[in-house]
């Protein structure tokens, strides 16, 4: 069931910067340093993982810090199946499952995601190549909870390694799609020409990382200046367990969405409104919507 809050009062945990520098800063990195986190650094990571804010669509979210080298000790090996070297520690977040669960779970496990770049620390989403099973009991998260995407934190290598660089390369990590290719006025076909805040907003939402890239989310301004998400599925990204990586995405912006509205001052919040009268595009789903707050 959706919560009734608005962008303004739904709080999320401050970062010492603008969260809008922290959008662009954030990259994903598969190579680490192989140090142990500083303690400092260490208490504070934990301490904003063990007060996730409230979801939007009301889904319980668990985070924990998992240090490799403990659970090896306690029989626990945690596979990333190669693609990152060198990491000790990893964000594991686990969810309940129920409706909307993995929007509300990108949702939230991006603002870690963003914490840890706040404090100098690398970090890249893993959502397809993990153990699940392992990272779940190695963060003793509860049987029903689902853990869809762990990340690696840490100091990063300023050198990456082959398999980051090619993994980069064949994602083409450092591509985003133009804005016309994601957001639209009143229909698909007709791109967006937004100003001021809203194309800022649009401009982090843009930058949102998503499983290989595929940069899901779709947008569509209504004239009552209501926008409408939608998802555009990849062939062979079909959910067939419980863990759908595209939902997934769509939290990740959903996430980008508010931190950078918020910042900007637009009121408003997240709703079910399904519309009327636009044609979807092959492999285009309805997901959510943001409704403009009285201030706006």
């Amino acid at each position: 069931m959706l919560h009734d809050g608005w962008l303004r009062p739904m709080q999320v945990r401050p970062f010492s910067r603008s969260a809008l520098e922290l959008i662009a800063e954030r990259c994903s990195h598969r190579t680490y340093d192989g140090a142990s986190l500083d303690p400092q650094l260490r208490a504070r990571l934990v301490e904003a993982l063990e007060s996730p804010p409230g979801t939007p669509f009301g889904n319980e979210v668990r985070l924990e810090l998992v240090e490799s080298f403990d659970a090896r000790a306690r029989g626990v090996r945690l596979g990333t199946y190669g693609m990152i070297q060198g990491a000790r520690d990893f964000i594991v977040g686990g969810v309940r499952p129920g409706a909307r669960d993995m929007e509300d779970f990108g949702f939230v496990f991006e603002l870690a995601v963003l914490q840890a770049t706040d404090l100098g620390l690398g970090t890249c989403w893993l959502g397809g190549t993990l153990k699940r099973g392992a990272f779940a009991e190695a963060a003793g998260l509860p049987e029903e909870m689902i853990v869809p995407a762990v990340s690696p934190v840490g100091r990063v290598k300023a050198r990456r390694s082959l398999v980051d660089s090619a993994t980069r390369a064949l994602a083409r990590s450092s591509k985003r799609k133009a804005p016309s290719e994601l957001f639209f006025e009143g229909s698909f076909d007709r791109p967006l020409d937004a100003g001021g805040e809203l194309a800022q907003v649009l401009a982090a939402v843009r930058l949102a990382p998503s499983a290989s890239n595929r940069q899901p989310w779709r947008t569509v301004r209504a004239g009552d200046g209501a926008l409408h998400f939608f998802v555009r599925r990849t062939p062979g990204y079909a959910s067939v367990t419980a863990v759908d990586l595209q939902r997934i995405d769509m939290g990740i912006a959903m996430c980008h969405f508010q931190l950078a509205a918020g910042e900007l001052g637009l009121e408003g919040g997240w709703t079910e409104m399904r519309p009327e009268g636009i044609p979807l595009p092959p492999r285009v789903e309805y997901a959510f919507s943001w409704r403009p707050g009285p201030g706006a």
